[in-house]
């Protein structure tokens, strides 16, 4: 029976590490081996017992979490996940915290308000138990396991699922739908650098939090030739453009006429995650069919592999990201046991696979 991931909580707020503690104890497979509420307090615990997973304040006195952050991947890298309240300018910076090696972001959690709480705490959890199975550089997999006891709802919660007579009819153009999570932010970097500013119409659900998402598609369209922004409803899906879903909506692909937009919708937690995965997969296969194109790549969890099958179903050319180039086998695993992938393919070819089914039609 595998141990418990030891968590380590590094924050300047009493108030927050008290609720981190609160909400990682809760989950039966997390321990909280320890609190700091600096840099220099958390380097003393780490050189005496060395945690799973770190969750790692950005704004503290002394030594800012990134500048630590650097330091712990240079001497002794260990899963971070980043915690941060809801700000613009604490997104940015979080941009060059995923960028330094952090493997995920949360958001700080809302004392006093228990409705937003209990979700959060299922997120919080989430994160660490991915950061824990995470290729962090040197450091080995976890082997916790994915398990957990709250419900989750499905794509049935926001939209009902396709039907085959509802199948589109090949059009001339594709619409490529994207679904990342743990590790997801660099490897989606990789793949959109590697596309030319001509590149069928993209639409992508990253799990982040609200707010985070606009900064990580404004960083990511100024190093890509294709056009890259968070997505806003009613935005269409044009060739050499990359739509990236806000954080706290669901994105849905739908058809007006000739032409593809998306709509963005509030709505339950669908497996586990606002944006799902699911969510705009099960959209495309309704409404785009043979004509979308799907791709799963690293996280954890298995948001996107039921959404994926149906779009295999309806006609969807589908790949998933491999195991050796994952940050977490998760979702694309899933997605393979579902019997939704047509091809598994290393990160580097992804982009390849896109430009040759463009080329196709």
């Amino acid at each position: 029976m595998p141990g418990k991931i030891r968590v380590l909580i590094i924050d300047d707020s009493a108030s927050v590490r008290q609720v981190l503690s609160a909400v990682l104890s809760a989950d039966p497979e997390i321990e909280v081996m320890g609190v700091a509420n600096d840099p220099f307090m958390a380097a003393r615990k780490i050189r005496e017992e060395i945690p799973d997973v770190i969750t790692l304040d950005v704004e503290m006195p002394q030594m800012d979490g990134i500048t630590f952050l650097r330091k712990l991947m240079a001497q002794h890298p260990i899963p971070v996940v980043m915690c941060s309240s809801l700000t613009e300018s604490g997104s940015e910076t979080l941009m060059q915290a995923l960028e330094a090696g952090a493997v995920d972001i949360i958001l700080k959690p809302k004392i006093g308000a228990a409705d937003h709480l209990a979700e959060a705490a299922e997120q919080i959890c989430t994160a660490v138990k991915g950061a824990a199975r995470a290729r962090v550089r040197r450091l080995r997999p976890s082997r916790q396991t994915e398990g957990s006891t709250t419900a989750k709802l499905t794509a049935d919660a926001v939209l009902p699922p396709p039907t085959r007579t509802g199948a589109m009819a090949k059009t001339t153009e594709m619409v490529v739908c994207v679904g990342a999570s743990t590790g997801g932010t660099e490897a989606l970097r990789e793949l959109l650098e590697a596309l030319p500013a001509n590149s069928p119409g993209m639409v992508i659900v990253q799990h982040m939090p609200e707010k985070f998402t606009a900064a990580f598609a404004k960083r990511l369209n100024g190093l890509c030739q294709v056009e890259v922004k968070e997505a806003v409803d009613g935005d269409p899906v044009l060739r050499g453009h990359v739509l990236i879903a806000p954080g706290d909506k669901h994105m849905l692909l739908e058809r007006k006429g000739a032409r593809y937009v998306v709509s963005l919708r509030a709505g339950p937690l669908v497996s586990r995650h606002r944006p799902s995965v699911d969510v705009l997969f099960r959209s495309a296969a309704r409404s785009a069919g043979v004509n979308a194109m799907g791709v799963i790549m690293t996280g954890m969890g298995d948001d996107g592999a039921r959404g994926m099958n149906e779009m295999h179903e309806t006609g969807a050319y589908t790949l998933a990201q491999d195991e050796a180039t994952s940050v977490v086998f998760g979702m694309p695993k899933e997605a393979i046991a579902h019997g939704g992938v047509d091809k598994v393919v290393p990160l580097e070819q992804i982009a390849r696979e896109i430009l040759a089914a463009d080329k196709r039609r």
